[in-house]
């Protein structure tokens, strides 16, 4: 059986994580599957890979604003960069022959760039799938983005995946889903995908094991770096001379210039910053109190782990993260911190966490929150693709010319 994951990546690693976790999953309920990550993530590689994993690489995009994009490192307009890969995602589509395709958020990729792929996927009889984070954004931006499209995704997608807890928040409601969709959605509660131990060997560790400290641990990190430098210079700020060890990992996208100025700041307040550290989730369980974003990925995993947690959201330009970190506020999972009051009010709520239980925070999560989504999710793959084994695919609807060039008239 073979899969193919899409996911845009315009913003952080989020998308490209879940996948990963989704991946993983689906690779161990099915270990002759061959399974396609398409990404435009420039990192994946480094987070680590299932053995019947392997990546398409995306020219990558960088998001400029809600549903604006521009290319990320290649001089070209944003309209050669769509043509470039809807090219390629049509190819792969075409030439891997995926009998299931689980696509990332957007139901037609950044700008409609995976539209003509779907419709190619569809006439040759394979299935898909969109999979969908417990939260979007404010209902009037979503039903604002999707009024022309809401009424086309049951006519291209099999199944509805939300990753979240329907108690927590309802997209089915809140995003004006029509019937036919909402008969096709599924809630496979949250995507979390712990660690494996091994990543951790000859891990060179930002900070001392517990059993070498004199002093608490606290974290500070915002996924992929692209937009959390502020947040991350309060923190450094804000632990000159704190009675815990401050550690930043600013993350991979972090522009050269505020890289650089962040080191400096580092270097003025006695705080520890790395670049980036691979398999970073695996050094939660060892921290005292963590702050971070209001990013999915890292939000489930320190609930799921009980890290005591400060939040800092991005309020712009979704709210989304601020909307999960006052959901999981009012589960009494984190401390949120509004990124509007985060001078004067950051280091309070960071010696807050530092009091709170982390066994009596997991136990709590795991009451309330379901984190076996990537499991569930893989199931629901699997079924789908059962339906459509590798005969049944009408292959002479794949086998049309694979694109030979790009057209740049727009360009």
């Amino acid at each position: 059986m073979r899969f193919l994951f899409y996911s845009h990546d315009g913003l952080g690693l989020g998308h490209t994580r879940r996948h990963l976790a989704v991946a993983a999953a689906l690779a161990e309920q099915a270990p002759d599957a061959a399974i396609l990550l398409a990404t435009g993530a420039e990192e994946p590689g480094r987070f680590g890979l299932p053995r019947q994993v392997e990546i398409l690489k995306l020219p990558g995009l960088r998001k400029d604003a809600n549903e604006k994009y521009s290319s990320r490192r290649l001089k070209v307009s944003v309209d050669h960069i769509r043509a470039l890969r809807s090219a390629l995602l049509l190819s792969a589509v075409k030439a891997f022959e995926p009998a299931v395709v689980l696509v990332d958020k957007h139901p037609f990729g950044a700008r409609g760039e995976f539209r003509a792929g779907l419709k190619a996927l569809r006439k040759a009889g394979g299935r898909a799938v969109l999979g969908l984070r417990d939260i979007l954004d404010a209902p009037h931006q979503v039903n604002l983005e999707w009024k022309k499209v809401r009424h086309l995704i049951a006519a291209h997608y099999d199944r509805v995946l939300v990753y979240g807890d329907r108690a927590v928040f309802d997209p089915v409601s809140s995003y004006l889903f029509p019937e036919d969709l909402a008969e096709r959605t599924r809630f496979s509660g949250y995507v979390f995908s712990p660690e494996d131990p091994r990543a951790l060997q000859n891990h060179n560790w930002p900070f001392p094991p517990r059993h070498k400290r004199s002093r608490p641990v606290v974290l500070a990190t915002c996924g992929g770096g692209e937009d959390g430098s502020r947040t991350l210079e309060c923190f450094m700020r804000c632990a000159a001379g704190a009675p815990w060890h401050a550690v930043v990992i600013t993350g991979p996208m972090t522009p050269d210039a505020e890289l650089a100025r962040l080191e400096i700041i580092a270097s003025e307040t006695g705080v520890t910053l790395r670049h980036f550290v691979p398999h970073l989730s695996a050094l939660f369980g060892s921290v005292d109190a963590l702050v971070c974003m209001g990013g999915y990925n890292t939000l489930v995993e320190a609930a799921a782990l009980g890290v005591p947690a400060v939040c800092v959201p991005r309020i712009y330009p979704r709210v989304e993260q601020l909307m999960r970190a006052e959901a999981f506020q009012r589960l009494g999972l984190l401390q949120l911190c509004h990124p509007d009051q985060m001078a004067g009010n950051l280091r309070s709520h960071i010696e807050a966490a530092l009091q709170t239980s982390p066994a009596f925070l997991r136990a709590r999560a795991h009451k309330l929150l379901d984190f076996n989504g990537a499991a569930r999710a893989a199931s629901c793959l699997l079924s789908l693709a059962s339906e459509t084994p590798p005969g049944n695919l009408n292959r002479a609807a794949l086998q049309g010319p694979l694109p030979q060039s790009i057209s740049i008239a727009a360009a």
